[in-house]
């Protein structure tokens, strides 16, 4: 038994539930008419929704910049470290660059 009682609920019927939904929806439906009603006879008010980001566009665009360096330097690292049979260090070298640029236009 449970020491906190006021938390716990009655377990309902999906038919219950469905049912207390809808009736739940039926009266937020009908304020809404009311406040609609009430609205139309007030001075008519027009607010523009403004939307306030989480994360500002240009730090968008600067992580999506560097996730896409991250994913490139790892593709390296696990095409020529582990599959190529290589060291992993060596995707920084700039003459293993060449080297796989030679192979790639056939010098």
């Amino acid at each position: 038994m449970s020491v906190n009682k006021l938390n716990q609920q009655q377990t309902r019927t999906r038919e219950e539930f469905k049912k207390a939904k809808h009736d739940a929806e039926h009266k937020s439906n009908s304020v809404k008419k009311q406040v609609k009603e009430d609205k139309a006879e007030s001075a008519p008010r027009q607010y523009k929704r403004m939307r306030i980001r989480l994360i500002p566009i240009w730090l968008r665009l600067l992580l999506l910049v560097v996730l896409i360096i991250l994913s490139a330097v790892a593709g390296a690292a696990v095409g020529y470290g582990i599959l190529g049979g290589g060291q992993v260090a060596d995707i920084f070298k700039e003459s293993t660059w060449t080297h796989i640029m030679d192979l790639v236009q056939k010098k």
